[in-house]
């Protein structure tokens, strides 16, 4: 299943069923998964792991080392999780060693044409990066985002899980869990109500999150106040204490 003008490095392990095209270039140290396939065109570089079920469409570079100036060739990695597409014309990079000399994806992603999903990122499962969007260093985004076409992130931002980005919004600071963002810079607009239906949350659920969504961006309270309100009002709610962590575990400040 490895194509005759396919380039396997000898130093590479891949599983019995992984299917290469041709004029693809797997070199040393990557390791992939059972079912993986991998079109022509592609470059994936170590040290990389791949796990099971992904797809990689042609012109992707997977696992080159990052033009982040402070980058000295140092072995970083990149792994990847389970059942993935990853199409056409992808860049994903290593990690640094200024960081945790890691860039991760999770499973079950879908990462459309010519995304960038820079080094040391972190990405969860089940996520939605949509044609051009684009990853500055040190991101992370949590389970079920989706950013739309054209979403630029800056370095070091958090996307909460369940979130959502309006196309061609530029975000320079968290997102929080649920919220929907857009413009040029992004700002909050609303909970990602059609996702949270989407994923079964319940109506309750999504009421309280409405709530919640009115109390940190429509009454005024400093952001302090705000989440002890939240906390206080909301105590047992599964939902919105995930709405809460992701708030505090900020270090950028959040989208308002």
């Amino acid at each position: 299943m490895i194509h005759s003008q396919a380039i396997v490095d000898p130093a590479s392990t891949l599983a019995d069923n992984v299917t290469v095209g041709p004029w693809s270039l797997i070199g040393p140290e990557v390791e992939i998964g059972a079912g993986t396939v991998i079109e022509s065109h592609v470059v994936i570089k170590g040290p990389t792991r791949i796990g099971a079920g992904n797809h990689i469409y042609q012109f992707s570079s997977i696992g080159e080392g990052t033009p982040d100036q402070k980058y000295r060739g140092e072995p970083t990695r990149l792994t990847i999780g389970d059942n993935n597409i990853i199409r056409e014309n992808v860049t994903i990079h290593r990690g640094t060693v200024q960081d945790r000399a890691l860039t991760s994806i999770g499973d079950s992603n879908l990462i459309m044409a010519y995304v960038h999903v820079g080094h040391d990122c972190a990405i969860g499962d089940h996520t939605v990066l949509v044609n051009n969007c684009a990853l500055a260093g040190h991101v992370k985004v949590g389970d079920w985002a989706i950013l739309s076409g054209y979403t630029l992130v800056h370095q070091f931002c958090q996307i909460g899980a369940h979130s959502f980005s309006g196309m061609g919004s530029v975000i320079g600071k968290d997102v929080p869990a649920y919220i929907t963002v857009s413009g040029s810079p992004a700002q909050a607009k609303t909970i990602n109500l059609e996702g949270l239906r989407r994923r079964g949350f319940s109506s309750e659920a999504i009421g309280e999150l409405r709530r919640c969504f009115k109390i940190l961006y429509r009454q005024g309270l400093t952001l302090d106040l705000a989440l002890q309100r939240l906390q206080s009002m909301f105590h047992t709610a599964p939902e919105v204490q995930v709405l809460i962590d992701s708030i505090r575990a900020s270090e950028r400040g959040i989208v308002r």
